[in-house]
């Protein structure tokens, strides 16, 4: 396996980190993930900062609104660089086909590669009995995040993130081409924090992730290289 699976989630917590940790770790990962605290910062220059440097930029702002508004963002984003962009499944089949077509539209229009674009299924946050208790659903956890899935495909988008746990499952019924992210990571050396449904990298990459995301082991070690180094030793054995 190689490091191209690695995808790291810069999302610190202190702004003055954002710049400097771009910098350190350009060299040895390829895919850096843009959330809601990042672009706070970057703003639209999230995409041309990390591109100077190299990386590919997975915009993780999860759009979830009306078909015609998440067109037109992800038109938008498409059109500023985005390799990788996501939006909550449960937006809907129409939302997701709109956004879709936005996507080839926009490219199309700058002569550039469509971004990967990726449906939300459930978030690793949320486990089982969350699941039963917050949505009151007829479905299983696993079983609406395979349907959303299904869902997904249906509409156009290349894949989804999901939880590490669900990557079986997901695959026998959208196939080996569809593209699975998983941010539900965890080295064993660290802490397990907010996620529920997680395990450690070379086990995301052994149930066929495409693609992991990790953030915090690499944002709070003292040395996030060594951090990092370490992932990707974990992800080569596998």
């Amino acid at each position: 396996m190689t490091k191209g699976q690695l995808i790291f989630a810069l999302d610190p917590n202190d702004d003055p980190r954002v710049r400097p940790l771009l910098h350190l770790l350009a060299t040895i990962v390829p895919w850096v993930k843009i959330g809601f605290q990042a672009f706070r910062v970057l703003g639209s220059k999230c995409f041309e900062k990390p591109k100077q440097l190299g990386y590919k930029v997975f915009l993780d702002l999860k759009f979830h609104d009306i078909p015609n508004t998440v067109a037109r963002d992800v038109g938008a984003m498409t059109r500023l660089g985005a390799h990788m962009i996501n939006m909550h499944a449960s937006g809907g089949f129409d939302m997701m086909c709109a956004a879709r077509k936005s996507a080839d539209i926009s490219a199309a229009e700058k002569g550039i590669d469509r971004p990967t674009l990726l449906g939300v299924t459930i978030l690793t946050s949320t486990n089982e009995t969350v699941f039963k208790d917050d949505f009151a659903s007829r479905r299983k956890l696993t079983e609406q995040v395979v349907y959303l899935a299904e869902q997904a495909k249906a509409a156009g988008l290349d894949g989804v993130c999901a939880s590490p746990l669900e990557i079986e499952p997901i695959r026998k019924a959208c196939g080996d081409d569809f593209v699975i992210v998983t941010p539900g990571t965890r080295p064993k050396w660290a802490a397990q924090g907010d996620q529920r449904r997680i395990t450690t990298p070379a086990e995301a990459i052994k149930r066929g992730a495409n693609y992991i995301v990790v953030g915090r082991p690499i944002l709070e070690a003292p040395d996030p290289v060594k951090a990092v180094k370490k992932i990707l030793a974990e992800i080569s054995k596998a």
